[in-house]
């Protein structure tokens, strides 16, 4: 690939990118179509409401200077039929003679099928590879991470000290990161189709869960409250913000009163029960799956983020370290429970990057390596 090719991809992304809550339950895709002189002729991202392909969207603001063109795409050219045609036939019958692509899609059924129907009609067809596949994959992981799974890519996140406390035994006033870091964070929410926490961080911090960039969304964050007895306060400020946006996961030990109150207020309640009594978070995972709901971060206190490791849930960690230390015993760690009893036993994580966040603060993003279960 040439130097020009990398900034036209380059672009394709920045408009993928632009699909962010957008686009889900679907994959985030750009598109710039350049004719044959080298010049811009059409340009288009996906967005779920406007169900035009960003393919299709560049191709038709180019029209007829589409012909021996070429067009970068973040993704693949999907070849199946969905809500619309497959994007190929569209390329194919714009006489596009070649089509760069940043990744694969990952998606089993698709997966090379429209690269090689592409290659097979006689277009010229280029991977991007190195950072710029990186990028548009790292882009889509969650939608990659459904197709496969039918499952939401689960990302556990926390703020913690360097010492590793999320918490102080007495006085919890304040914050442990800075306003930037906090302000990234809600970028983070922005890019997910769901929040999770438990009730005992409800209860300790009152806390709204919602999605405050002021970005616009295709369908609001949804927020869950695990909670096994349904003791969620009827005057919390997660309950007062509800609009049809919350859900709270119990089990069947949750008192009848407690459930007409929930009805009431027309907020929905769901049954997950496990044998331990608790909130089965493999049946919670699944369902959220079956609402198309493409990603979930947790944010929550060390019992639930233990239960949420200890059950195999959590696909990531995103951890955003502030410069301070709380030390004792009293103050709480990230990971509570019982924990693992050896070395040996330690949860592993993988494809560890780190980035800073603001002055002194950085976060880690690390894949959780599965166990075979």
């Amino acid at each position: 690939m040439t130097e020009t090719d990398r900034r036209w991809m380059r672009e394709a992304l920045e408009l993928a990118r632009q699909g962010d809550a957008l686009a889900s339950p679907n994959p985030q895709v750009g598109a710039v179509l350049v004719d044959a002189s080298g010049r811009k002729a059409g340009s288009g991202c996906y967005t779920y409401a406007g169900r035009k392909h960003a393919e299709v969207l560049a191709l038709e603001e180019a029209g007829s200077l589409a012909r021996g063109g070429t067009i970068y795409v973040s993704l693949e050219p999907c070849s199946i039929q969905g809500r619309t045609p497959p994007c190929v036939d569209s390329v194919l019958n714009a006489g596009i003679s070649r089509v760069v692509t940043a990744t694969r899609d990952r998606n089993p059924d698709i997966d090379g099928s429209g690269i090689e129907r592409l290659r097979a009609a006689g277009v010229e067809v280029e991977e991007a590879g190195g950072e710029l596949a990186f990028e548009a994959a790292r882009l889509n992981e969650p939608f990659f991470h459904f197709a496969r799974t039918g499952r939401p890519l689960v990302t556990l996140k926390t703020a913690l000290t360097l010492d590793g406390k999320i918490a102080a035994p007495d006085d919890n006033t304040g914050w442990i990161t800075s306003a930037t870091a906090r302000q990234h964070v809600q970028g983070v929410r922005h890019r997910h189709d769901a929040i999770m926490t438990g009730i005992g961080t409800v209860q300790a911090d009152d806390c709204r869960l919602t999605d405050r960039s002021g970005l616009p969304r295709r369908r609001p964050l949804m927020r869950i409250v695990a909670d096994s007895l349904l003791r969620l306060p009827g005057d919390s400020r997660i309950v007062e913000t509800f609009d049809d946006d919350l859900v709270v996961a119990t089990t069947s030990a949750a008192s009848p009163k407690r459930r007409d109150l929930f009805a009431r207020l027309n907020i929905p309640v769901r049954v997950f029960d496990s044998p331990t009594g608790r909130v089965d978070l493999q049946q919670l995972v699944e369902w959220l799956g079956s609402r198309q709901i493409v990603s979930l971060m947790i944010e929550a206190g060390a019992k639930l983020n233990w239960a949420v490791l200890e059950a195999g849930v959590v696909d990531k960690v995103l951890l955003y370290f502030a410069p301070k230390i709380l030390g004792g015993f009293d103050s709480l760690p990230m990971v509570g429970g019982i924990g693992r009893r050896s070395r040996a036993g330690a949860l592993q994580l993988s494809s560890l990057r780190t980035f800073t966040v603001a002055e002194n603060e950085f976060a880690v993003e690390a894949d959780i390596v599965k166990e075979a279960r």
